[in-house]
This record gives C-alpha cells, sequence and structure tokens, in this order.
C-alpha cells in the first residue's frame, strides 16, 4: 500500500500541473444535480454531508447577532494577537463565520495558528473547525488555502476528520484539480486519518479522472484493502472502479470489482457491463442482454433497463467486425429508441451524477420525538400505553 502511494507521490512531483478549469459558469456555490444539463459541474458529496446552505444560514444570523460591527471585531482578534492573549473557541467559531473573502482569511488563518498552538492537546472530543473552515473555503471559492492548510505541518491535528478532507477533495474535483485531490487524499492517508464510505468515493473518482497506470494502481491497492478489511464500499465508488479498470484495459480486473456489487441495477453499471462485455468481446452475450433488455415488460410501471447512446455506439462499432450480427443489432436498437430506452447521456455523465439525497425523508419522520398527549418521549409513552 505504501509502495503504491510513494510511487505516485514521485509522479505528482515530476508531472506539469493542470490548468484545473471549471466545466461550465459560475461559481463553487452552485450545485448543479442535473445529469444532462449543459456545462454541469461535476461533484460528489450530497448536500448534507457538504451542509454549505446551513453554512451559510449560520453566518448570516452570526452577523445578525454580533454586538458592534465586524471590523471592530477583527481589530479585537488582531489585538489579542499582538498582545499574545489566549483565542477562545467562541471567537474563532464567530471570526470563521464572519470572513468574506480572501483577507479577511489571512487574520482567520493567523488566529487558527495561534488557536490550534494552544489547545494541540487538549483537542480531543472537541468542537471540530476542520468542517467549518473547509465550508468556508468552499463558499469563497479558496480551494488553493484550504490545501495549504490542511498540509501544513504546523496544524497537525486540527484536521483529524475525514469530514474536513472529503469536502476539499469535491472542491478540488469540482474545479477539475484532480492532482491537488489527489495530493489531499495522500496527506490525510499520511495523517492517520481514517478513510470512509465518501472518501472511497472520492479516491476512485479521482483516480478515475486521472485515467494513468499510478492512479489505477491506488485505486486498486486502495480497494483491495477496504475489501480485506470489510469497509463499506458503495456502488457508486465501485463505479469509478470498474470503469478506470475498463479504461485501463484490465478486464478482469473489471470483472472482478464488478461481480463485488451487491445490486446492479443503476443505469451505470448497466452501461458498464455493456463495455465489459465488448472488451472481453463477448459479442453473442451482449446481443442477448440488449435483445432481452428490449423485448422485456412493455408495461410502463416496470423499471426498464436504459442505455448510453455513447456505449451503444461503441456496441456498433464492435458488431461490425460480426457480420452476421449487425441485422441483429440494428433492429434491437430500433425497438430501445421506440421504448425510450437510450439516453443522451455519456457513461461519464452517469458516473458523476449524484443521486439525490435520501436522509430528509427520515429526518421528517424522526422529527417529533415527544407525546402530545403525556408529554413523554414517544418511545416512552408506547410502553406506558
Amino acid at each position: 500500500m505504501a509502495a503504491a502511494f510513494r510511487g505516485l507521490e514521485r509522479v505528482l512531483l515530476q508531472a506539469p500541473r493542470a490548468s484545473g478549469g471549471v466545466v461550465g459558469s459560475g461559481t463553487s456555490r452552485c450545485r448543479c444535480r442535473c445529469p444532462g444539463s449543459v456545462g454541469a459541474k461535476r461533484y460528489l458529496l450530497t448536500d448534507n454531508i457538504v451542509r454549505l446552505k446551513e453554512f451559510q444560514q449560520k453566518k448570516m444570523v452570526i452577523t445578525y447577532n454580533l454586538p458592534g460591527n465586524k471590523e471592530t471585531y477583527f481589530r479585537k482578534l488582531e489585538d489579542k494577537l499582538i498582545q499574545n492573549k489566549l483565542i477562545l473557541k467562541e471567537e474563532l467559531q464567530t471570526l470563521l463565520h464572519l470572513c468574506q473573502s480572501q483577507d479577511d482569511m489571512e487574520l482567520a488563518k493567523n488566529v487558527i495558528h495561534r488557536y490550534h498552538a494552544e489547545n494541540r492537546n487538549t483537542t480531543l472530543g472537541e468542537f471540530k473547525f476542520g468542517p467549518v473552515l473547509m465550508r468556508l473555503c468552499y463558499e469563497l471559492n479558496l480551494e488553493e488555502s484550504a490545501v495549504e492548510l490542511i498540509k501544513d505541518q504546523r496544524l497537525l491535528g486540527f484536521f483529524s476528520d475525514s469530514t474536513s478532507f472529503n469536502i476539499l477533495m469535491d472542491m478540488l474535483f469540482i474545479k477539475g484539480k484532480y492532482e491537488s485531490a489527489l495530493e489531499v487524499l495522500l496527506e490525510m492517508k499520511n495523517q492517520d486519518v481514517k478513510f470512509i464510505k465518501d472518501t472511497y468515493l472520492l479516491a476512485f473518482a479521482i483516480c478515475y479522472k486521472l485515467n494513468s497506470p499510478e492512479s489505477f494502481k491506488v485505486c486498486n491497492t486502495l480497494t483491495e484493502e477496504a475489501l480485506m478489511k470489510g469497509d463499506i464500499l458503495s456502488r457508486r465508488a465501485l463505479c469509478f472502479t470498474v470503469a478506470l479498470a475498463l479504461k485501463q484495459n484490465e478486464v478482469e480486473k473489471a470483472m472482478y470489482i464488478f461481480s463485488k456489487i451487491m445490486n446492479p441495477e443503476s443505469i451505470t453499471c448497466t452501461n458498464l457491463n455493456i463495455i465489459i462485455h465488448i472488451q472481453s468481446n463477448m459479442l453473442e452475450a451482449l446481443i442477448k442482454i440488449l435483445q432481452s433488455a428490449a423485448e422485456g415488460n412493455t408495461s410502463r410501471f416496470v423499471k426498464r433497463y436504459k442505455f448510453s447512446e455513447e456505449v451503444l455506439a461503441r456496441v456498433r462499432e464492435k458488431v461490425k467486425e460480426v457480420p452476421t450480427l449487425v441485422a441483429r443489432f440494428d433492429e434491437i436498437y430500433e425497438k430501445l429508441h421506440i421504448n425510450r430506452q437510450v439516453v443522451a447521456y455519456t457513461l461519464d455523465t452517469l458516473l458523476c451524477h449524484i443521486p439525490k439525497d435520501r436522509t430528509s425523508h427520515t429526518l421528517l419522520l424522526n422529527r417529533r420525538l415527544i407525546s402530545r398527549r403525556t408529554f413523554q418521549p414517544l418511545n416512552q409513552s408506547l410502553l406506558a400505553e
């Protein structure tokens, strides 16, 4: 594992920097959800993890309730730094919710360094500032400052949670800065911060975008390590691994990882399976899969398999090698179009499309915890009845 990461670190140091431009327009505050929209940004974490809207709402509340004004508050903290006075937790929290610009962030950096130096041995179980700082950088498009801070050796322990690293990697993924995102992943590994389900998703997506033998090696190593430890790997994460293996023409590896997907019924899995069959030259089986999808249950209440136009174009190109299959494919292709089972999304778009949050419904169900009749917690009142 360590050898794979060290090898990739050497490659990153030698590689020229990509421009890191964003596809489309707007700032990082616009998190587009539509997979087919022109210029849509690609991001991986759901809103309930990034929690940018919640952060912005809290900023408004703190600004509204602030005694005096922002400038006076900033001068007070600057004086504390000069006079070497203790920085309180509440003061840093307020400061991070008042920052509106790069200049404000410079003061925040100085206060963070002072606060961490004073509290580095007493932060266990304390409030985690890392995610708040990353959300601030997310809002202000300060990903370079965020990378600088998270790699700052003087702040070791300040970003002790996986959420901080995950938000930053998501921010860099949006900007197309995949090399920087991988450096953050390596830093997370070096700081011994625990990888969670979202970390693996981000890691595999970044490796997929880099699409190099080195990134494939890292992706493969992480996958094997996670499977050995019994860590949870989401379907989306495994799809990125399969797609990268196929890009690197590692078909057997792609088939092995695909077999680990518990419920391969999504549109992304369906199209990855087609590509596996193409690259494995299993053309007869491939035609049978497409024919079964086109001639299956015609009820509008039954979910139909859908196929990317891009992927079907690859099928057409491949079956040209076997003339007896061309006519069969053309007939199936026409049926798929009639059934509206062909979509314009590319495989890359399907991979990067984020599903809607499903947690909000659970939160609504769990909101009423007190009995309206007995004013006791619901579990207690149910036992009493």
